[in-house]
């Protein structure tokens, strides 16, 4: 074979190489990415990061008073940061809150507003959708920065022990845990990878991307909302809002993801 033909059949050969590797089907590990990718270009979370703006510096309640003078752990008004040092012992309430139970506490404090009566409100309602929308906010203010959850205090340790044997307590009628799905490596349900939640980089992951909105329902969830449904998943009771249970798995999961970068509000499916 002449040298010509040689390199013609070796350009063909190439080519058709390239062309197979083009037309390999993509897994749905990749597609789902993809996916997620084209979402977050114009994610609807920014609206409720707006919203979330703009209840922070609206004086509201019977005391006509902004949040402006909220304290999230970092001194009052502070909002830059704070997210990612959440949830954390506050002394004027005597308990480790999250952001959610934190921003009620501030809600009922500085605008006279009813916390237990919020507390009790459904997710997506009334002043519930409020804080839905200041969470995402906040959560906002802190992006790209990294979980560093204070353990100083002896109630936040506590806080974590007790997150750490809630997530591997297994009940329900499908004696399920936390743990059953986020525990190890390599896990996954139907198409979707599932974040090992003990460790970095996989709490950082999941822990790191709540607040988000789901495409699914076209509502914004909140990390309360999101833990509360993983409950209802694993067919247990549902937890009050505001449960020191939940509080207490937001610090275990939390304190996991110390060095994460918060990537909050995201986008899911």
């Amino acid at each position: 074979m002449r040298k010509t033909q040689l390199l013609a059949v070796l350009a063909l050969a190439g080519l058709a190489a390239g062309a197979s590797a083009q037309q390999q089907p993509k897994s749905a590990s990749q597609a789902i990415d993809e996916y997620r990718a084209m979402l977050a270009d114009g994610n609807p979370a920014e609206l409720f990061e707006m919203k979330g703006e703009e209840l922070w510096k609206q004086k509201r309640g019977p005391k006509n008073a902004s949040l402006e003078r909220c304290d999230l752990g970092k001194g009052a008004g502070v909002v830059k940061g704070a997210f990612v040092e959440l949830p954390r012992y506050f002394a004027d309430t005597g308990k480790v809150q999250d952001l959610e139970t934190r921003l009620i506490t501030c809600m009922e404090s500085l605008q006279g507003l009813d916390a237990a009566a919020i507390a009790k409100t459904p997710f997506g309602k009334g002043e519930m959708a409020n804080v839905t929308a200041l969470a995402t906010w906040v959560a906002s203010q802190s992006r790209g920065m990294q979980f560093n959850l204070p353990q100083a205090h002896a109630q936040e340790r506590t806080s974590y022990e007790a997150g750490k044997r809630l997530f591997f307590m297994r009940g329900g009628t499908h004696d399920f845990s936390c743990a059953s799905c986020h525990g190890e490596d390599g896990k996954r349900i139907r198409l979707q990878d599932l974040p090992n939640l003990t460790k970095n980089p996989g709490d950082g992951v999941g822990f790191a991307a709540w607040p988000a909105y789901r495409v699914s329902n076209g509502q914004m969830w909140s990390m309360q909302l999101r833990l509360n449904d993983c409950y209802r998943q694993q067919r247990f009771p549902y937890p009050e809002f505001g449960s020191d249970a939940l509080t207490a798995l937001s610090t275990y999961l939390g304190v996991n993801a110390k060095g994460a970068k918060s990537a909050a509000p995201t986008i899911k499916r």
